[in-house]
């Protein structure tokens, strides 16, 4: 049976022992930490090191096979420890972390790990020898202050990098299920001890009707070698109290353990102890598997990164998503594998740039984007910040670049190219049939059309694979919107009936439950429809629906701390000229320009007196989202939005002479997609031409769009843009 245990062993045969050393204190712990910083010692460039695929595939073998050996053992009646119950009932958590280690571990990941240059674990990633340490000192129990203040100590002497941090978790997988698998063998080497002892007893004895035999023929193999503590224990324990018949070899084994200096109740005692101390250790692997699948590990690597601790430190970085905060430490990491600096170094040199810039910023900016140090990591400034530390970029990253900077062009030579490449292979393979020149030209401009098909798929197949999302910095905003980014979300909607306002309201209210976070404030631009009279009969009745919808709004939900949360701004009509009829001036455009200026205090708008009262808004409201009545807001989608806009990378930056923007932006419009059909929504013409439409909250990572909002028709009327901008253009 332990032939399974003999497999293809990636580590020194000498570590085959269980994963366990004295336990330490948490002091003794970060003592240790920091003797271990100094002692271990990388190689100088990144290599492939040592495999562990091979020893986890065989972790897995082992394991599994332990599993259904013990299984067996429990259904034909037999007793089992603590530990082998442990891993029986507890199998299901240790498969779950064996799959995880597979996907979380991929082969370029670990490939850039530092390996260590000596030791008992040379080749393998350095941060697999401080898991290791941090294993064995804690007898594999895992507590999470615990491995931050081991992590922080080992930093203080030598930092660790980003990746190596982010491998923490997985390492310790890793370690545990090796863990794991040493000690499995220890339980099925001593449960087979046990049943050689019980099958030699039953000899002895005289099992089942069977004579008894003589000590002299069942001890004839063991009288050379030491005797294992698991067979003599229980040996012991069968022969102990049984007839006066087997007395003799109750003494041959009490001799036999003489020669080896000790006794029966030495070795039950020393058996006890370790099957005692195999079972904490078998728990603690068991309950640390668990407790490592809960934990956010982002929240850990935050608390240990020195490269957080450095951007927080000078910027708004812990203000950022985690997203944005991840993006910034991607960018360090390219920057340092492509330099002659380390990660902390590239985080320094962007610090100082920022500060450089910080001293010597122009007045009049509208944007503080320079005084970022993100600015030089994954904005406009990260070329020269490259050149200024010696950044070589890798072939691949060479080659995108020449893409961008080609554009089009590129795209089309490609198809062109890849169009001739296939009409070509035809072509040859035509001409070895001895077909005519005319033939062959005939047949090669017939093949341009399916080659260009070819082409333009296996063309799309490589930009889509090779260029990935762009992902959009944004600020996180756990707290809600603040005041000083005070938000209006605005539906601008002609009004033509009284179920259709009500629908209306409706739809207001729900955008206010998806979006309640902060100070974000609700209204409905309204224009009557178009007509050939400045008034309808229906209008008042129209409006008054209005009116009564958004104080219904008001009196549900209370006001916000600027004043009501809901308003209604109506417009009155005025003479279109062109269209010879009367209607709201430039319909949604116009709606906008005129509620951007009431929110500027302008006071010769269009917007009606309501109830005697004029058209009011909260003041100092910073950016506006527009949505259309039939768009959804999905939740957390506002302050994303908001949150995006507000990052110092993408404030907006207006040249004061030409009034566009020439850094940042104004106006974010993202993606609107169908949304999933509901009910009658699923037949072929709804989803066709009625389903309602979502902002998609992914778009931001893949297809956000950038226009300028003061070009005229621009602007479709779903995003968000700020405020102060959109005056200063139109100024």
């Amino acid at each position: 049976m332990l032939r399974a245990f003999r497999g293809r062993a990636a580590l020194p045969a000498s570590l085959q022992e269980p994963i366990r050393s004295e336990l330490f204190s948490v002091e003794r712990l970060e003592s240790h930490a920091q003797s271990l910083a100094k002692a271990q010692i990388v190689v100088d460039h990144p290599t492939a090191g040592r495999p562990i695929s091979s020893r986890l595939t065989d972790n897995s073998k082992v394991l599994t096979t332990a599993y259904r050996l013990i299984a067996e053992a429990t259904h034909s009646g037999r007793p089992m420890t603590p530990a082998a119950e442990w891993l029986l009932d507890n199998f299901h958590v240790v498969e779950e972390q064996i799959r995880e280690i597979k996907t979380d571990l991929p082969p370029r990941f670990y490939h850039e790990l530092p390996k260590l240059a000596g030791g008992h674990l040379k080749g393998y990633p350095r941060v697999f020898g401080l898991a290791w340490a941090f294993i064995a000192h804690t007898d594999s129990r895992f507590d999470l202050q615990t491995l931050v203040r081991f992590v922080s100590a080992y930093q203080q002497v030598q930092p660790l990098s980003i990746g190596e941090l982010w491998a923490i978790a997985i390492t310790l997988r890793v370690i545990l299920v090796e863990n794991l698998r040493r000690l499995t063998e220890s339980i099925v080497r001593n449960m087979e001890a046990s049943q050689e002892a019980d099958a030699l007893a039953d000899r002895l004895i005289g099992i089942g009707g069977k004579d008894p035999e003589s000590p002299a023929d069942v001890f004839h193999k063991y009288r050379e070698g030491v005797l294992p503590s698991a067979f003599a224990a229980q040996l012991d324990h069968r022969l102990r109290d049984s007839a006066q018949a087997v007395a003799p070899a109750h003494q041959w084994l009490i001799d036999r353990l003489a020669l080896q200096e000790t006794t029966p109740d030495r070795i039950i005692q020393d058996e006890l102890r370790l099957q005692g101390a195999l079972n904490v250790t078998v728990r603690n692997v068991i309950t640390s598997m668990r407790l490592i699948s809960e934990i956010d590990w982002a929240v850990f690597f935050e608390s240990v990164s020195l490269v957080d601790a450095s951007l927080r430190a000078v910027s708004d970085f812990t203000a950022m998503d985690f997203a944005t905060r991840d993006l910034y430490r991607r960018a360090i990491e390219r920057l340092s594998r492509g330099s002659d600096l380390t990660e902390m170094d590239v985080t320094t040199r962007a610090i100082e740039r920022a500060k450089q810039a910080s001293a010597a910023t122009p007045e009049g900016k509208l944007s503080d984007r320079e005084r970022d140090p993100g600015y030089y990591l994954i904005a406009r400034g990260v070329r020269r910040f490259e050149r200024d530390i010696g950044y070589r970029p890798p072939l691949s990253e060479w080659l995108a670049r020449l893409n961008v900077r080609i554009g089009c062009r590129g795209y089309i030579g490609l198809i062109v190219l890849l169009t001739g490449i296939v009409a070509a292979i035809a072509l040859l393979t035509l001409d070895a049939k001895g077909l005519s020149d005319a033939t062959l030209l005939a047949l090669a401009l017939l093949a341009l059309v399916p080659a260009s098909e070819i082409a333009i798929a296996l063309t799309n197949r490589a930009v889509t694979n090779r260029i990935g999302p762009a992902i959009l910095p944004c600020m996180g905003l756990e707290h809600g919107v603040p005041a000083h980014l005070r938000t209006m979300i605005v539906m601008p909607v002609l009004i033509t009936s009284p179920a259709q306002v009500k629908e209306l309201i409706e739809r207001l209210e729900v955008h206010h439950l998806a979006s309640s976070d902060g100070d974000i404030y609700f209204a409905l631009l309204t224009d009557w429809g178009d007509c050939d009279f400045e008034t309808a009969p229906d209008d008042d009745a129209i409006l008054q629906t209005a009116i009564d919808g958004i104080a219904q709004l008001n009196s549900r939900y209370g006001p916000g701390a600027s004043g009501a949360r809901f308003a209604l701004l109506h417009r009155r009509r005025v003479w279109n000229e062109s269209q010879r009829q009367w209607m709201g001036w430039e319909r949604k455009r116009g709606k906008l320009r005129e509620f951007n200026r009431l929110l500027r205090g302008a006071d010769d708008t269009n917007f009606l007196h309501l109830d005697g009262k004029p058209p009011a808004v909260p003041p100092d409201v910073r950016y506006v989202i527009t949505l259309d009545a039939d768009t959804k807001l999905p939740r957390e989608a506002a302050l994303r939005l908001i949150g995006k806009m507000d990052h110092p990378l993408n404030r907006p930056r207006i040249n004061s002479k030409s009034r566009l923007v020439v850094e940042g932006h104004a106006v974010l419009q993202p993606r609107v997609t169908p949304s999933l059909p509901i009910g009658l929504e699923g037949s072929l013409f709804q989803r066709v031409f009625s389903a309602p439409r979502g902002l998609d909250t992914y778009a931001f990572a893949v297809s956000d769009v950038y226009q300028d909002l003061f070009e005229e028709g621009s602007y479709t009327g779903k995003g968000i843009y700020d405020v102060d901008a959109f005056e200063a253009a139109n100024a």
